[in-house]
């Protein structure tokens, strides 16, 4: 039964078969990586919005070290002055600092805003638990419960799972089981952690989402993907020695594939998942081969 299940969720989700994207941190990297909810496109404007403040105060600091360096040196200058203040440079000292806070604050409490304003009517309601070190991922509100761990991906398990492609399932990054999430719903965060574990911290750059996992508190937050893809984290708080082996990793899908995954989900996991990979084109041939395998 659960062989079929594969084999029919695979030949269907092909039919909503959409090219690959995984999005992760690239060599040299310098700017934020590209936008894929509304959060993150304001993070990204508001980044560029105060690069117009932090550059020109920097280059007039410069500016100014230089001009004292010069005009102030001991052989410039043998006679030092005795000028304890200067009224008009500290009012522009004053008042320059005040304006350039309050033109930052604005677009700044707006952020924060949009950020902790949970949305009344989530779409799907995931609950992440951080556990060193590991996540584990719960469907919240489905009919039947739907629960897995995910781990990194071990380089002996790609060939297996279907993932040797390591451009889209990188090193140290892909993971054996990815959360997945529906494109355009809202989606609502539970993340905490085991209740004798430590600190953690959900992190997905290309969301602008970032979000401590405490043991005993339950924190919450929210995002809305908006283009299909693979999309890569990492645990951002120092939990032990593997921290940096616990990247996070959410493939966001078409709702027909969403549909497909969970209701092949609920019995077959390894299978629905192979399924997904079939219909994303990561890689379509590998998972329709296997599928087809354990049809036979």
């Amino acid at each position: 039964m659960n062989r079929a299940l594969a084999v029919m969720t695979a030949l269907i989700c092909l039919l909503f078969a959409s090219a690959g994207f995984a999005d992760q941190p690239t060599p040299w990297q310098v700017d934020l990586q590209a936008p894929v909810t509304p959060i993150m496109q304001e993070i990204k404007w508001f980044n560029n919005y105060t690069l117009w403040f932090i550059v020109p105060i920097t280059f007039l600091v410069l500016i100014l070290l230089v001009v004292v360096v010069m005009k102030f040196r001991a052989s410039a200058n043998p006679v030092p002055s005795r000028t304890s203040h200067n009224t008009l440079i500290e009012i522009f000292w004053t008042i320059g600092p005040v304006l350039v806070l309050f033109f930052i604050a604005i677009p700044s409490f707006n952020l924060l805003n949009a950020q902790l304003t949970m949305p009344t009517n989530p779409d799907l309601t995931v609950k992440a638990t951080a556990t060193q070190w590991l996540w584990n991922y719960e469907y919240e509100g489905a009919e039947e419960p739907l629960a897995f761990d995910s781990y990194m991906l071990q380089d002996a398990d790609r060939a297996e799972i279907g993932k040797e492609d390591v451009a889209a399932y990188p090193r140290l990054l892909a993971v054996d089981n990815e959360m997945v999430v529906p494109v355009n719903k809202t989606v609502r965060l539970l993340v905490t952690a085991a209740p004798t574990d430590v600190i953690h911290a959900f992190a997905m750059p290309a969301f602008g989402l970032k979000i401590d996992a405490v043991p005993g508190r339950l924190n919450e937050t929210w995002f809305r993907a908006e283009k299909e893809g693979l999309y890569y984290g990492q645990c951002s708080e120092l939990c032990g020695k593997d921290h940096a082996f616990m990247p996070i990793a959410i493939r966001v899908v078409s709702d027909e594939q969403y549909a497909l995954w969970a209701a092949a989900a609920q019995e077959d996991l390894t299978g629905a998942n192979r399924a997904l990979m079939a219909s994303a084109g990561q890689p379509t041939e590998a998972g329709v081969r296997v599928a087809a395998t354990e049809n036979n």
